[in-house]
């Protein structure tokens, strides 16, 4: 339930927020298991939990959902030791070396028939639309796992005018600005973690954890390096890393945070996991907020010149 790596999208128009609507709409594409011959399957499941079932699941200002990925497991080491009797008797049968295209089609044809008797391994990876805000929060770091759930939301939305969260060229003037400890978000300390990368073609890449970063030996690296990643952390609230491509990593819940629903035990599962569930986008929500309204103050210079 407690979201550890986000991709946000903010959204040009909003989303409908009527439930039996999207319940429906996200029905038609549910989650089915891999046939026989397929290697992977992607589909809506139930959100909140399994027992629960409903596909659009209802927020305060808005709704939650979740898309399951199944995907047949076939080692490398597995297909290659099935593979290379097929080359070498088709190249003994043909009298020469196979050529890379004809080793491809054994290889592909190979698959087709061990897909069958291959495990399965499935994962879920929940979200939720809030509709004050107007985006899209996705419980993945991936960029590319994101981009998947949202061509699965498009296509059975309709549409989905999905827009990146923050702009990257004010978010790189602001991690500079950051890792100085200056403009930060508001509510949010410097924490201990940072990357740095070397804007040339070597790419230096310097990596800084559970370190003080207002050293003199994190500072220096400023004059030639760019920052690519920086850990921020709330007194009491959440921690997290925010990377130069807009994704928050390393999200990190205080204990007092994640203990403010304990008595309420687990006997009523529906109304604990809402009640976690609320707590959670609630912070990430004003977390992401004090972000996204730190980046329309001015940043750095954004032509700097490295000594």
């Amino acid at each position: 339930m407690w979201f550890k790596n986000i991709r946000v999208y903010k959204l040009s128009a909003p989303l409908s927020t009527d439930l039996p609507l999207i319940e429906a709409a996200l029905a038609e594409f549910k989650f089915a298991p891999c046939t026989g011959q397929e290697a992977v399957r992607t589909g809506f499941s139930f959100p909140l939990h399994q027992s629960i079932k409903q596909y659009c699941h209802p927020m305060t200002n808005g709704w939650m959902f979740a898309v399951k990925r199944q995907e047949k497991v076939l080692p490398a080491a597995v297909i290659n030791e099935e593979l290379q009797p097929k080359i070498d008797t088709m190249a003994a049968e043909q009298g020469r070396p196979l050529s890379r295209k004809e080793k491809q089609s054994l290889k592909e044809e190979l698959i087709q028939t061990l897909l069958p008797r291959a495990f399965s391994r499935s994962s879920l990876t929940q979200g939720y639309y809030d509709a004050e805000h107007n985006w899209l929060v996705i419980n993945t770091g991936g960029a590319g796992k994101a981009e998947d759930i949202l061509a699965l939301l498009r296509k059975a939305l309709g549409s989905l005018p999905a827009l990146p969260w923050v702009d990257n060229h004010k978010l790189n003037s602001h991690l500079q600005m950051w890792l100085q400890n200056q403009a930060l978000p508001e509510g949010f300390l410097l924490g201990n973690d940072a990357e740095l990368v070397a804007p040339d073609e070597e790419g230096a890449k310097v990596k800084f954890t559970n370190h003080l970063l207002s050293a003199d030996d994190v500072q220096s690296h400023l004059k030639d390096k760019l920052v690519t990643k920086i850990g921020l952390q709330q007194a009491e609230g959440l921690s997290l890393h925010v990377s130069d491509d807009g994704g928050i990593k390393s999200i990190k819940y205080h204990e007092l945070l994640t203990g403010q629903n304990e008595e309420m035990g687990w006997e009523d599962l529906t109304m604990r996991l809402d009640a976690d569930l609320l707590l959670m986008s609630s912070r990430l929500n004003q977390a992401l907020l004090a972000i996204a309204n730190q980046l329309q103050q001015p940043g750095k210079d954004e032509t700097m010149v490295f000594n």
